[in-house]
């Protein structure tokens, strides 16, 4: 494991990718759910504020 980030869960990425143009709601979901399967990677800054923004705890 490199920096603390969990190792890849492919199986999860190819079951579940992201929506095409996905609403901000989309988005959110599917990253909450990442963070729950896989959590290669962090959900983007940019997102978190609109996410903390909005009231969405995490």
């Amino acid at each position: 494991m490199k920096s603390g980030i969990k190792k890849l869960n492919a199986e999860w990425h190819k079951a579940h990718p992201m929506p095409a143009n996905p609403s901000f709601e989309q988005r959110v979901q599917w990253h909450l759910e990442h963070q729950k399967h896989c959590g290669c990677r962090k959900i983007p800054e940019k997102l978190v504020k609109e996410m903390k923004k909005n009231g969405i705890r995490f």
